[in-house]
């Protein structure tokens, strides 16, 4: 896979991963700091979609679930002809360090065409994460940069 069509992110967290894992698969704490509204099923074929603004809506799976350690699903936007649901993968590992959790992130599958809005939203995203779990308030859940393309490009 070109390189171009990958995101990756490694963030330090002062926080254990079994805290940062239920902020990221618990359908009530992941919408701290993304999206409006969610159904999460974290299992191995389990649904993962998330209403980000009312109008982006990620689609996907769960393909595999470590607790607390590791996970994997497919995403995409609804309504997307670049991204489609499901036609690209997030992957989260969560190592354990004495003054917190190493957090590593990688978006691939993505056309370089989306890589631009995909590193916004995934970074003001990200950040947003890292504010919640440092017990901060980290502000309105949109920002018009990091929507996806209009479907069809």
């Amino acid at each position: 896979m070109d390189e171009t069509t990958v995101f990756r992110r490694e963030m330090r967290i002062p926080a254990p991963p079994a805290t940062i894992f239920a902020f990221l698969t618990d359908p009530q704490k992941i919408l701290r700091w993304m999206g409006i509204s969610a159904t999460l099923e974290p299992q191995p074929g389990g649904l993962y979609l998330l209403d980000v603004d009312g109008t982006n809506v990620v689609r996907g799976a769960f393909r595999e679930v470590v607790p607390v350690h590791r996970l994997v699903y497919s995403f995409g936007w609804e309504g997307n002809a670049e991204t489609p649901p499901g036609s690209s993968q997030v992957e989260i590992d969560l190592i354990e360090q004495p003054d917190g959790t190493l957090m590593r992130m990688t978006h691939s599958g993505l056309l370089p065409s989306t890589l631009p809005a995909h590193e916004r939203g995934w970074t003001f995203f990200l950040d947003r994460l890292a504010a919640v779990l440092a017990d901060r308030d980290p502000g309105p859940v949109s920002k018009p940069d990091c929507t996806p393309p209009e479907a069809g490009g």
